[in-house]
């Protein structure tokens, strides 16, 4: 958004990334207050490396978040390209747009049926399995990760625009090897156990896809 304000690129593409990073922060802010804070439940994540850190859990938390910042600077590279591209729109930017909306509608609707799929109490200890989770382990990364390839699209117009593609591809080593995936499916073995197994077997990680057959073992159970 700041770049937006003060870069001196397209004021239309300006206006435009500005609007929609405005927008897919405003819904993620929503979900965390819905979804964490005024719950009061930890991300199992944390939960992890706190038991795992103890009593140096603070100060490794400290230099985890500021790894973090250093990342952003990095991911923030799109944004800083599209917002200083004097160009007008083109088909790239409309590429750009569809991703977000695909991203952001998916994401809303993963998001809001794992969300039901908790509040039920019948269901504790269980694996969800509802819509989109049906096709995808992790549909809410999947379409998060759409949003960061729709901000490397508006780049792409602009001189040395290829150089954005290095924020999807950084999102993506994250979600697949290092901050998403792996904690999270380790968290998930550790409370559900041969149920998430079973899901594993089954259900594609990242991109929804077609389920595959449940083995014979699990069926007779």
């Amino acid at each position: 958004v700041l770049f937006a304000v003060l870069a001196d690129g397209n004021p239309v593409r300006r206006a435009l990334v500005g609007g929609l990073v405005a927008l897919a922060t405003w819904r993620l802010a929503l979900h965390l207050y819905l979804d964490r804070a005024r719950t009061g439940v930890e991300d199992g994540r944390y939960a992890t490396l706190r038991a795992k850190w103890g009593s140096a859990a603070p100060r490794n938390f400290f230099w985890f978040f500021q790894a973090q910042a250093l990342l952003d600077a990095l991911l923030a590279l799109p944004f800083l390209l599209a917002c200083g591209d004097e160009s007008p729109l083109g088909p790239l930017d409309f590429a750009g747009v569809a991703l977000f909306a695909v991203g952001m509608v998916g994401e809303s609707i993963a998001d809001r049926q794992l969300a039901r799929f908790r509040r039920d109490p019948s269901n504790r200890g269980r694996t969800c399995r509802v819509g989109l989770w049906r096709t995808s382990r992790h549909p809410n990364y999947f379409f998060q990760w759409l949003l960061w390839c729709a901000y490397a699209s508006f780049a792409l117009g602009a001189d040395w625009g290829w150089i954005g593609l290095g924020s999807p591809l950084l999102m993506l080593a994250l979600i697949l090897f290092v901050t998403g995936i792996p904690p999270t499916e380790a968290q998930a073995l550790r409370s559900r156990g041969d149920d998430y197994r079973e899901y594993q077997r089954t259900t594609s990680a990242f991109v929804p896809w077609f389920p595959r057959a449940a083995s014979p073992r699990a069926s007779e159970v």
